[in-house]
């Protein structure tokens, strides 16, 4: 295989916990050198804690969220409250392309590596700073997490069934957020080759969000309809919905958008008298009388297991998937094929099952090459090599605290 996609793209990564470091790993994933900053005196809580299921960790190189977050990435420890470390911070950025981080507005300017501070040393750096609801504007100060993110975005309201609450869509939100800045800034990687500019992204994870549900803005803006909560259920198809199948709390799913489609799902099913009733002829009838349609086809999907339902009608061409269980999931053979999940060999922690790359490219494609870094695991390589400090420079940075 040639180079990577992003051979020589060094990042200075100031992220943390979700929305910030899965950006990053999907450009290391990419082969762009990824150096995080940390420190021992503000560890990344996903070194401490699990948001599921507590402080659950030996210690900060225990942790497998974090190392699942951070595939590929070498780290350094630094105190940023030291006028040292931001020193070296500048001298890390000018032999840097990008800089990342997901602070609240206003954090990395009273540390004095806000863009205006970086551009000084590094006049075509690329710089992504990622918030809650973005750095201007009167909710600026507002602190943001995934569900946050998804219940200002809109997507929470229209997420659930019809009579319950909004479902926050949790930590999801963080991975599309992040995803959407890790795509902004390969934009940004190329702009700069064409016309040698860096530039400053001010990137709201709230507007990622709202991005993804442009349907329900129009609906509102032309229309003058807010989008409610509809389940499974669609706008214009059905039967469109999740069904029961045999088995303790198995599910599968079914949508058909054609007339061909609804006459296979009829024939898989043995063509049964109902599906011939005047209320079931053509889509916008059974739209109408959707919820007797969804309740005579459980009858008949519960007899079934999903993946019996799964492989009868998608050899029919009609759409259905099982709900799987994270066990289903890694034993599934499609990903399996598809080498979504690998193993790696993790100094403490051993072997993981982790996610792959979520693409896959015809060349130069994305990679784990290695284990989430342990902290401060490449003081020495940053420190030493990459900005010429001497061992006993390091050492005496180290007793005083500045890399710590």
């Amino acid at each position: 295989m040639g180079r990577t996609l992003l051979h020589g793209v060094r990042v200075a990564d100031f992220t943390w916990a979700w929305a910030g470091p899965y950006g990053t790993m999907l450009l290391a994933l990419m082969g762009a050198e990824v150096i995080k900053i940390e420190s021992a005196r503000r560890l990344d809580h996903t070194r401490v804690r699990s948001l599921a299921a507590g402080p659950t960790f030996g210690g900060p190189d225990h942790a497998w969220i974090f190392n699942e977050l951070n595939l590929n990435k070498r780290s350094i420890t630094l105190d940023l409250g030291q006028p040292k470390a931001v020193e070296l911070i500048k001298r890390l950025v000018k032999v840097c392309d990008v800089a990342v981080q997901n602070f609240r507005p206003g954090v990395m300017d009273r540390l004095g590596l806000g863009y205006s501070s970086l551009k000084e040393v590094k006049p075509d750096i690329i710089m992504l700073s990622s918030s809650a609801v973005g750095g201007t504007g009167p909710e600026r100060e507002y602190v943001g997490f995934a569900p946050t993110f998804s219940a200002l975005s809109g997507l929470a309201h229209i997420t659930g069934f019809p009579d319950s609450p909004p479902i926050p869509v949790m930590g999801s939100s963080d991975l599309r957020s992040a995803t959407a800045g890790a795509f902004a800034i390969l934009v940004a990687i190329y702009h700069r080759a064409v016309t040698g500019e860096g530039q400053h992204i001010d990137m709201s994870s709230r507007e990622t969000i709202t991005a993804l549900i442009g349907e329900s803005i129009l609906e509102y803006a032309m229309n003058q309809r807010s989008p409610y909560r509809q389940g499974n259920r669609d706008e214009a198809m059905a039967p469109h919905n999740c069904y029961p199948c045999r088995g303790e709390n198995k599910w599968v799913s079914i949508a058909v958008g054609t007339e061909e489609e609804w006459q296979a799902l009829c024939e898989a099913m043995g063509n049964p008298p109902w599906a011939k009733e005047d209320r079931f002829s053509d889509a916008y009838a059974r739209w109408h009388n959707q919820e007797e349609l969804d309740r005579l086809i459980a009858e008949w999907t519960i007899n079934h297991t999903h993946y019996e339902v799964m492989d009868k009608l998608q050899k029919a061409n009609v759409a259905a998937i099982p709900s799987f269980r994270g066990d289903e999931l890694f034993s599934d053979p499609h990903l399996k094929e598809r080498g979504l999940f690998q193993v790696v060999e993790h100094p403490l922690l051993g072997k993981r099952t982790v996610t792959g790359p979520p693409w896959k490219l015809s060349s130069n494609g994305a990679s784990i090459s290695r284990h989430g870094p342990l902290l401060g695991e490449h003081n020495r390589y940053v420190f030493c090599e990459l900005l010429g400090l001497s061992p006993e420079e390091v050492e005496r940075l180290v007793a005083e605290k500045v890399i710590y």
